[in-house]
């Protein structure tokens, strides 16, 4: 888990995991404030990084790209607050790491 937060008109959670060699960042909003936003009340966001992705994050975080929980703590470690979904596309993006990306209304 990268972030979650929880009140009366908003659910957010931003996690990070594998789904074999592939790095998956997904999230997921739900309630009356992404209704108001979104005009649906739930919002879901994923990016999938590659393994030739992961090894590039691996070199930036300086992590060995064997050790998949270190890959999960780094990013853990430097991206855990609402903007971690956007921060963590960014950085993939400012390091040209191709991955895929959608997101669901």
């Amino acid at each position: 888990m990268l972030y979650q937060y929880e009140s009366e008109d908003i659910r957010v959670s931003i996690e990070a995991r594998w789904e074999g060699d592939s790095l998956i960042i997904d999230g997921y909003d739900i309630g009356k404030r992404v209704k108001q936003y979104w005009g649906d009340s739930d919002y879901e966001y994923s990016v999938s990084v590659p393994p030739r992705g992961v090894a590039q994050l691996c070199e930036i975080f300086g992590v060995t790209s064997e050790n998949k929980k270190g890959i999960l703590d780094a990013l853990a470690f430097r991206y855990h607050s609402n903007s971690a979904y956007s921060d963590i596309v960014k950085l993939l993006d400012e390091n040209k790491i191709r991955y895929e990306g959608f997101s669901w209304i």
